[in-house]
């Protein structure tokens, strides 16, 4: 843009000075010129004397060229040949002698072209030094630019730790400290809506647990004996959606924190595997070469439990897959992929980008009478970001994969992902 700029003013400036230049000329260089051309036509002699021209274009920066029947002289050969020259000069710029004889005047060599030639390039070097220091000081002007930008970024990904430095008393420093308010007052408002929904959720699970244990002991008589079950049923749900609530909670929030251990990837996945209900319709496929890997052990269990449990539900044999869910874990590139694949139906390719927000479920396959409340898939993302991993969904025709990676490599002792930066720790009595 500072080029492109220097390049239009220079070319604005050099046409207004020809455009003043042209018009002084013809009002009155043209007289003036005329005059002296007539002078040294005179001075030159009839018939032309090629002594006399070159002692003239000895004295001044002439070039003079002699034509006719007679004298054929040009002082310098070359510099006023040809159709530029002839049209240029026309009747201003030479004169016809009585005898017939042509002699036309021209520009010889100029003082700054007899000196050295790098007056020109050092000239140009100043102006583009000039203008590479014109857009430093204009890029300085602008940097509080990049840092709001950059913190408004961070900002909006939840990231409310470091504040847009504050570089200027300015306008712009005043901005940057607006937004650096905002966000604090935001960060506020989430931790006091975390707070609200951690202490509601604190609070629903004693009366809960005082009505199922009311229910546990009403008396198990025939003709009560449904509604007795489908009370518990009910409450067993509300308590699994509070106790899936504080966990997602925990794991949005900012002062989450993991309490990682060494732990056998494969071992947990046959434990886990071993609780469920319908544990021998799904297959393993568990090398032996997946080293021991630092993680939360109650978080991966929740991971592996809902990832089986979605797959069993929706593209197990008993929902009417021809094949039962695989479970596969693999080393590649520094790291360890679980995949958790169904054959099952699949999910529309327009819902397959939602399914991982929370309370969001199909509406076809994925119900709420057999897909919960859409916390599921939430609570897995949440758990493989909170361990710096990557989580991936796609249809795998058929059936639908889930696709975690989790790097190899070792935390810094007390650091978490920016996401989940640890800032206080927890039990893990309260995990679902």
């Amino acid at each position: 843009m500072f080029v492109v700029m220097a390049l239009v003013m220079t070319a604005v400036f050099i046409g207004g000075m020809r455009s003043v230049i042209s018009g002084g000329w013809r009002d009155a260089g043209r007289p003036l010129i005329a005059d002296y051309v007539d002078r040294l036509a005179a001075e030159i002699g009839t018939p032309p004397d090629p002594g006399r021209a070159k002692a003239l274009t000895e004295r001044l920066p002439l070039a003079v060229r002699i034509e006719g029947p007679v004298i054929n002289w040009e002082s310098h050969p070359g510099r006023m040949s040809g159709r530029g020259f002839e049209s240029r000069a026309g009747e201003l710029f030479s004169r016809t002698t009585a005898d017939g004889h042509r002699v036309s005047f021209g520009l010889g060599s100029l003082p700054w072209q007899r000196g050295p030639h790098g007056v020109g390039w050092l000239t140009l070097g100043v102006l583009l030094l000039l203008v590479l220091a014109a857009y430093a000081l204009v890029r300085r002007l602008l940097r509080p630019l990049d840092d709001i930008g950059a913190g408004a970024q961070r900002f909006g990904r939840g990231d409310f730790d470091k504040p847009i430095p504050i570089r200027r008393n300015d306008e712009l420093g005043d901005l940057a400290q607006r937004i650096n308010t905002m966000a604090r007052d935001i960060s506020d408002m989430l931790d006091a809506k975390r707070a609200l929904l951690l202490a509601l959720s604190h609070e629903l699970r004693s009366p809960l647990t005082r009505a199922r244990l009311n229910a546990e002991l009403l008396p198990a008589t025939p003709e009560g004996a449904t509604e007795r079950a489908a009370l518990l049923r009910d409450l067993g749900e509300m308590r699994d959606l509070i106790s899936d609530l504080l966990e997602s909670e925990r794991l949005a929030s900012p002062h989450a924190a993991l309490l990682r251990e060494h732990i056998d990837l494969a071992t947990l996945v046959h434990d886990v595997v071993a609780e469920l209900p319908h544990e021998d319709e799904v297959e393993l496929d568990l090398p032996p070469d997946i080293p021991l890997m630092s993680l939360d052990r109650t978080r991966m269990r929740l991971l592996l439990r809902n990832l089986l449990e979605n797959a069993l539900r929706h593209g197990g044999q008993s929902a009417g897959a021809l094949q039962p869910p695989r479970l596969a874990l693999r080393r590649v590139e520094g790291a360890v992929e679980i995949e958790v694949r169904d054959f099952g139906p699949g999910v529309d390719e327009a819902q397959i980008g939602r399914l991982a927000e929370p309370f969001f479920r199909t509406d076809s396959a994925r119900q709420r009478a057999t897909g919960g409340v859409g916390l599921g898939m939430y609570l897995c993302k949440l758990v493989v970001l909170a361990h710096g991993g990557t989580f991936e969904l796609r249809n795998a025709h058929p059936g639908l994969s889930v696709r975690v990676r989790l790097s190899l490599a070792q935390p810094p002792e007390g650091d978490a992902p920016a996401t989940i930066r640890a800032r206080a720790n927890r039990s893990h009595g309260d995990v679902a």
